[in-house]
C-alpha cells in the first residue's frame, strides 16, 4: 500500500543511467550542504589526527571526479596546482581559497557530467594510474561509493564542528 502523501520521484522508474546519475548527484549535493553556514576557519579546521577537514574532502572529491570520469574517458581536464597522487588533494592548505576549491568542485562536476551525458554506460575508459579499462557504469558506481563515503566523513566532521547533523538539507 502506498502513502498518498509520499512524493513521487521520477527516478523510481527511470533508466539505469538516470538512476545512477541521480544517486551521485544526491551525494554531491550533500557534500556542498555540509559546507553551508560555516566560516573559512571552520571549513579548513583539521578534525582528525590525519588532518581531515571539510574543505580538504571537497578538494579531494573534485580531484577524483576529474580523474575517474574526465581523464579516464579522454575529456579535457584543467591543470592542477597540487599533486593528485599524494595527500595534497586532501589538504586545503596550499594557499587556495575556499571559493577556489568550491568552484573547482563545480567545474569537476560539470566536466564529469559532460562525460556521463556523452557516453553510453558500456563505454570503456582507463585512468592514467591503472592498467585495466573500466566501463562508465563501473566508474559511476565507484564514484557513488566514493562520494557517499566522504559525505559520511563530512557528516561526522560537521557534527564535531558545530553539532549539525543530517544526511540532507531540511525541507
Amino acid at each position: 500500500m502506498t502513502n498518498p502523501a509520499e512524493p513521487t520521484d521520477p527516478t523510481y522508474t527511470a533508466d539505469e543511467k538516470a538512476v545512477l546519475r541521480d544517486s551521485l548527484d544526491r551525494h554531491r549535493d550533500a557534500v556542498l550542504w555540509k559546507l553551508e553556514d560555516l566560516d573559512d576557519e571552520a571549513l579548513r579546521r583539521p578534525m582528525t589526527p590525519s588532518g581531515t577537514s571539510l574543505l580538504g574532502l571537497v578538494k579531494h572529491l573534485a580531484s577524483v571526479e576529474y580523474g575517474w570520469f574526465v581523464d579516464s574517458f579522454g575529456g579535457e581536464t584543467e591543470p592542477l596546482w597540487f599533486d593528485p597522487y599524494s595527500d595534497e588533494d586532501m589538504l586545503a592548505d596550499q594557499g587556495e581559497t575556499t571559493r577556489q576549491i568550491v568552484d573547482f568542485y563545480g567545474r569537476a562536476r560539470a566536466a564529469a557530467d559532460r562525460v556521463i551525458a556523452d557516453r553510453p554506460l558500456d563505454a570503456l575508459g582507463r585512468p592514467a594510474w591503472r592498467e585495466a579499462e573500466m566501463s562508465l557504469r563501473w566508474v559511476l558506481v565507484h564514484m557513488i561509493e566514493e562520494t557517499a563515503r566522504h559525505a559520511g566523513h563530512m557528516d561526522i566532521v560537521r557534527e564535531l564542528i558545530d553539532g549539525a547533523t543530517g544526511a540532507r538539507r531540511p525541507d
